[in-house]
């Protein structure tokens, strides 16, 4: 079964986003909160994931490289401020300038929660406050095409899983 598509953002400069995936709750906020998993799956398509570091607990640190076919980076990083498995977590979230290629410095702060019922998750994820309608609609299309990355990501796993 296919995930819900995302819901369309919000007014203002906040983007929130619904999915629902065919995973246990466990899985999916370990896929968030690991560094090896999140990096098969952040970043959009045409910048997906090279390098992930993640300290998934309170006042821990994570940091991540986005990395076109090109070589063009862009560089992400924060703070974990609520790290509460399986069901919520919160961060900081930096994008670091990238003048070269037309990418303005970042700062917001993103909430997901997750929700399980009968062995389906929903994630309900909010990042705020964008600066513009355009910077957040940007990150729509970035952390659309990544969860659906992760929806195939999770099936993979899922099978190897007792």
């Amino acid at each position: 079964m296919h995930p819900a598509p995302d819901t369309a953002p919000v007014h203002g400069h906040v983007l929130e986003l619904t999915r629902e995936f065919d995973a246990p709750r466990e899985l999916l906020f370990r896929a968030w909160t690991t560094a090896e998993m999140a990096k098969r799956w952040w970043g959009c398509n045409e910048f997906p994931a090279s390098h992930m570091e993640m300290d998934a607990r309170p006042g821990g640190r994570w940091r991540g490289c986005l990395r076109s076919d090109e070589g063009a980076e862009i560089w992400l990083g924060g703070e974990f401020v609520e790290v509460d498995p399986p069901g919520r977590l919160v961060f900081t979230f930096v994008r670091e300038a990238a003048p070269a290629i037309g990418i303005e410095r970042v700062e917001t702060r993103v909430t997901v929660v997750f929700t399980e019922r009968a062995g389906r998750t929903s994630m309900s994820f909010r990042q705020e406050s964008f600066t513009s309608t355009e910077l957040r609609d940007s990150h729509q299309t970035g952390w659309s095409t990544g969860m659906t990355r992760l929806e195939g990501i999770l099936s993979e796993v899922a099978v190897v899983l007792p």
